[in-house]
């Protein structure tokens, strides 16, 4: 099997919201992300089913043939096409904990990451406060006594001891969500620049232990929790990438080998971190009730990130898709150890335990993502210091 792990994404962000018919389309100019056109994706990514527009599909033609004398031949081999097809053909959704876009929509979109990056875009108030309110209140495992999205685990009475870690993933990735925007928020903007950077009242108004009332530290022990979860995952995911089957496909070999050499010294350090996350005290109870719990775990989450395609700012729904989908399949591969565990060495064999593009893109810039909270919290920590001197 094949891929290319770049900064680009694919997505389509123009799927319907499914909860609610009286959505709009947010009208910031900061909301906008610019997707890739047909020429600028990497040949690696595109599948022998990738969909063009007629109109792009008349000018890749045009400057095929203009540039064909001196191109490079990057055009799948067989064994990538077969590999692509097996890929598609491959249905796991039972095994997934989130929903994934299909990627062969019309509507479906590469987006580099890079010139599309997540920070604070003016999205705010209502609209967005419907969005964390219907996560919060309809979707997630949570004690009654809470009302608000801000008063997370006020009591932990009632709940086992999966509900109180879905409630804390949650609750973290709220969080982290919340630290990207503080970090990168619009400090001033004139004619000739944008001055992008921290915003530290941002951060105490969502964080200060005062001004929350007590709820900010908590929120930032799910942001580690989450850290932790996310961490487990991409240890137990080694041997899925060290086969020999698995390659990483840019359309060099060298920089294949080179890419996947990067990737192994990334999950070997992953592995080698000493406080790993204990998944084993999950859905460790009565074996049926630990699979219906299971169940209502998966369907849960696979609502919430239904949700994302509800978000008004585009920006903030790439971005939201991306961390959930990355949480989702963080998860997959907690509760597939047997299926990993049971993988073939060679590419002959139809493996038990699959990823698709998708999710794997998805699930290395997640954790990208919560990472960069926990240094960019360090930052703070240095920028409140300084102010109180």
């Amino acid at each position: 099997m094949t891929l290319n792990i770049q900064y680009y994404a694919q997505v389509n962000l123009n799927n319907a919201c499914p909860f609610w018919t009286d959505h709009s389309q947010c009208g910031l100019k900061y909301c906008a992300v610019k997707p890739c056109t047909p020429g600028e994706v990497p040949e690696g990514l595109k599948s022998s089913s990738y969909k063009y527009s007629e109109a792009a599909s008349q000018d890749i033609e045009e400057c095929e043939k203009a540039e064909k004398l001196g191109a490079i031949n990057g055009s799948l081999s067989d064994e990538t096409r077969q590999a692509l097809q097996e890929w598609k053909k491959h249905d796991d959704e039972s095994d997934r904990f989130c929903m994934l876009d299909d990627e062969d929509s019309p509507e479906s979109q590469y987006v580099d990451l890079l010139l599309n990056p997540e920070r604070f875009t003016g999205y705010k108030g209502p609209e967005a406060w419907r969005i964390w309110n219907s996560i919060y209140e309809e979707n997630c495992f949570k004690p009654y006594s809470v009302k608000r999205p801000l008063n997370p685990l006020a009591s932990n009475s009632g709940l086992c001891v999966e509900k109180r870690a879905f409630f804390r993933l949650i609750s973290g990735l709220h969080a982290s969500i919340n630290i990207h925007l503080s970090a990168r928020y619009l400090l001033d903007e004139n004619w000739f620049e944008m001055k992008w950077g921290h915003n530290v009242s941002e951060f105490q108004l969502r964080f200060d232990e005062e001004l929350t009332e007590g709820e900010g530290p908590k929120r930032l022990r799910n942001l580690y929790y989450l850290y932790l979860i996310e961490l487990r995952a991409l240890a137990k995911i080694l041997p899925y990438f060290e086969r020999p089957a698995f390659h990483l496909y840019t359309g060099q070999r060298t920089q294949d080998n080179e890419n996947k050499k990067l990737l192994l010294e990334l999950l070997h350090l992953a592995k080698s971190f000493p406080l790993h996350f204990d998944e084993t005290a999950l859905f460790a109870g009565n074996n049926k009730e630990a699979m219906k719990l299971k169940e209502d775990f998966k369907l849960t989450f696979k609502n919430i990130s239904r949700i994302m395609d509800c978000v008004e700012c585009f920006k903030c729904r790439l971005w939201g898709k991306l961390q959930t989908q990355g949480l989702g399949s963080a998860l997959k591969i907690l509760f597939s150890e047997r299926q990993i565990e049971a993988m073939p060495n060679t590419s002959n064999t139809n493996p038990s335990f699959q990823l698709s593009r998708q999710e794997i893109v998805s699930l290395f810039n997640a954790f990208g993502r919560i990472s960069t909270s926990v240094r960019e919290l360090e930052n703070f920590r240095s920028l409140l210091s300084n102010l109180k001197q």
